[in-house]
């Protein structure tokens, strides 16, 4: 399986993803209107990202690579950057992925799955995006 070269390189790609899902014309407002705040680990690279819906002045998405944050967190999931790779590629289901324990979720798993149709548009734009920049990943 492909693997990001560092955890500088999986930030910066999860980064973009993450503004790609912000400023989408679809994607941003149904996420900020979901409200879903949301922390992922990334158990192989001992990161984690707390994300939550804009504010009135901040774009669609808000995120910060801490757990220091001001907000609690209403879906907590981990795994491994190989996984959440292969997820954006549109290559992993999450249910199977929870069911087979590659992902453990915790919290409001109900309102993550929720949030998953609105960002299936992501798929296409995250291939995209590994094809020009980050051939390595692909999957």
């Amino acid at each position: 399986m492909p693997n990001f070269r560092s955890p500088e390189e999986f930030r910066e790609v999860m980064d973009r993803t993450f503004a790609i899902m912000s400023e989408d014309p679809d994607m941003g407002p149904q996420l900020r209107e979901a409200d879903t705040p949301q922390r992922f680990e990334f158990t192989d690279l001992h990161l984690v990202v707390n994300i939550r819906a804009g504010g009135p002045d901040e774009p669609n998405l808000a995120w910060v690579w801490s757990d220091d944050v001001s907000w609690e967190p209403k879906v907590k999931m981990s795994m491994s950057s190989e996984t959440a790779n292969s997820y954006f590629q549109g290559k992993e289901n999450v249910a199977i992925a929870i069911a087979r324990r590659r992902i453990k979720a915790g919290g409001d798993v109900k309102a993550a799955l929720a949030i998953i149709p609105m960002t299936k548009p992501l798929f296409g734009l995250y291939r995209e995006m590994i094809a020009e920049d980050y051939p390595h990943l692909e999957v």
